[in-house]
């Protein structure tokens, strides 16, 4: 007697096994979890919520070092449990619909977690994007936090600000300069 068994049969399988392990988290587990999260949204300025399905694991490994230099912190939860200790944070606003497999980008400052984890959806491209996020604790849309991280660091911003006075004082100097060469 021939014994066979289908690929898709062995797909099933495969995904039964998955469900049984990964659902096996206990209670106290989970409230370990909840209470993380709720201390990283509360404990930070700015949350990131992030995408990154399909990711390897060594752009994983590298997109956590580059966070890591910034002071940006990367945690991975159980949706469900996420969104429980979003709700309890107490946050104004209405929660970004979490699609996909989410992460949270984390830190004291303001926009530095929004503008790395921008520069990764560009290296990355579908792998990794920005679905929403809490910015001075309200929650914000993908796009709100898009606009978010397009604004460029503390120190580009003072360079633009002092080429911005430094351009009409720099153009009178060079009309006088010219008049000043006519004369002579």
């Amino acid at each position: 007697m021939k014994f066979t068994v289908s690929y898709s049969y062995i797909r099933s399988l495969i995904r039964v096994i998955r469900v049984v392990y990964i659902m096996a988290i206990s209670k106290d587990k989970k409230k370990e979890i909840v209470k993380k999260v709720s201390d990283a949204v509360k404990g930070s300025k700015s949350v990131v919520f992030v995408n990154f399905h399909g990711i390897t694991v060594k752009d994983s490994t590298k997109v956590r070092k580059q966070l890591k230099t910034h002071d940006i912190k990367f945690l991975v939860a159980k949706k469900t449990l996420t969104e429980r200790a979003l709700k309890d944070a107490g946050i104004a606003g209405e929660m970004p619909a979490l699609l996909g497999e989410i992460g949270l980008a984390y830190g004291a400052d303001l926009i530095a977690p929004a503008r790395e984890v921008f520069s990764f959806k560009k290296e990355l491209d579908t792998k990794f994007g920005i679905v929403g996020g809490i910015f001075d604790g309200k929650f914000m849309n993908q796009s709100e936090m898009l606009s978010i991280a397009t604004i460029p660091d503390q120190k580009t911003l003072y360079a633009q600000f002092v080429n911005l006075i430094n351009s009409p004082i720099q153009g009178f100097v060079m009309a006088l300069s010219e008049i000043a060469k006519s004369k002579s």
